[in-house]
């Protein structure tokens, strides 16, 4: 026998709810797949690829947890069967946890990874951009470049140290002397939109120490980065607590249909 009234309707929310889950997992596992198998994605700029690799296969994994939770729970409402319906409960509270956990590690440790994100980006620029062994991330960190609308780390004065210009990086007081009343190049990336013709060309050979030109991006990428989020911040918060929320919704419609299908079961 079916579960009638009030039950029923939360059976089709938790339909609803369920197809939203499965939706949310599947885009998580292709979004994940795409980072892992793209070499030009821009996030692999901001971490070495081992964190950066770690970080996505987490990622992916709570993305297949959200698709195997959202089956439970279809086929549980469907089949009214009590089984399936803690196994939903217990993989969507597993799910809500980790978030809620990486939130928080987040928030508390927001001025290290400020840190690790400059430094890991800094290297890219001053030491792997440009070099024959590394031509992944040289067209990632010209991508990046591109759509961000930045230069550099900290700004077009990275490039005077790096080794796209040829710098002996082995001894950095060596470097800050040698460079001095010097030119030095910037990737074609740096400069700016419908520029005419050798314009970039011209832009692209500047003097350490010396002023910008005006044709170039002046704003670091991580400065950039950080930027983006800070004016998306309200929305990001927004989504996080709406996809909580509707977590919270899912597991106490869980608990309900538990308690009714056991209920109908011991009135049979």
């Amino acid at each position: 026998m079916g579960l009638k009234g009030c039950c029923s309707c939360v059976k089709y929310l938790m339909v609803l709810i369920n197809i939203l889950f499965w939706l949310i997992g599947l885009s998580i596992v292709i979004t994940s797949v795409w980072m892992l198998t793209d070499p030009t994605f821009m996030l692999s700029m901001t971490q070495s690829y081992n964190h950066y690799h770690i970080a996505l296969y987490v990622f992916l994994g709570i993305g297949i947890l959200i698709t195997l939770g959202a089956f439970f729970g279809c086929w549980g409402v469907c089949r009214e069967s009590q089984c399936l319906l803690v196994s939903f409960f217990c993989v969507i509270l597993i799910v809500m946890v980790a978030q809620i956990a990486a939130g928080a590690w987040a928030f508390h440790n927001k001025d290290k990874l400020d840190d690790i994100v400059r430094a890991a980006v800094k290297s890219s620029v001053q030491e792997e951009y440009g070099q024959s062994t590394m031509s992944s991330r040289t067209v990632t960190f010209d991508t990046l470049q591109k759509n961000l609308k930045c230069c550099g780390a900290d700004g077009p004065g990275d490039w005077a140290t790096s080794r796209f210009n040829n710098v002996d990086r082995t001894n950095i007081v060596e470097i800050a002397v040698s460079s001095m009343n010097v030119f030095y190049n910037i990737p074609e990336s740096c400069c700016k939109e419908d520029l005419k013709d050798n314009e970039c060309e011209l832009s692209r050979r500047l003097k350490f120490g010396g002023p910008l030109n005006t044709a170039i991006y002046q704003q670091g990428c991580v400065d950039k980065m950080i930027e983006i989020i800070y004016e998306n911040w309200v929305s990001i918060f927004a989504i996080t607590i709406a996809v909580i929320l509707l977590e919270l919704l899912s597991l106490t419609f869980a608990l309900s249909l538990c308690c009714a299908v056991r209920n109908q079961h011991y009135k049979a």
